[in-house]
């Protein structure tokens, strides 16, 4: 990761999508900082309405905050302003409700994997 100060306009960043097999949809994403040296990661990602990423793990712990939408879990939902933070190799399941999208900002303390079970 880059030493200098760094801002974004995320308003003006375009979404990627990023078609997930195991849960049959895309998500989308819109990457903000990665550090090369640590791996660890921060994105906006938005899940579609009903789009969860099914039964999983990760060799790092992650943090999601809820800007918009309700986050659904494992450990229950979570609306805006909801910072939810999952252990490093937690079994787990999230996306988003049946009625709306949900944005969150999603933070690795690592490089990100992910492990379906």
């Amino acid at each position: 990761m880059s030493k200098e100060f760094k801002t974004i306009d995320v308003n003006a960043m375009a979404w990627e999508e990023e078609q997930n097999a195991k849960a049959g949809a895309s998500l989308f994403k819109k990457d903000l900082v990665a550090d090369a040296d640590t791996g660890m990661q921060v994105s906006v990602t938005k899940y579609p309405k009903g789009f969860i990423n099914p039964k999983h793990d990760h060799p790092c712990a992650h943090g999601m905050y809820v800007l918009k939408g309700v986050l659904h879990t494992s450990k229950g939902d979570f609306g805006p302003g909801s910072f939810v933070w999952f252990p490093e190799g937690e079994i787990m399941w999230h996306g988003a409700t049946e009625n709306q999208d949900v944005e969150i900002i999603f933070i690795t303390n690592k490089k990100f994997a992910i492990n379906y079970l």
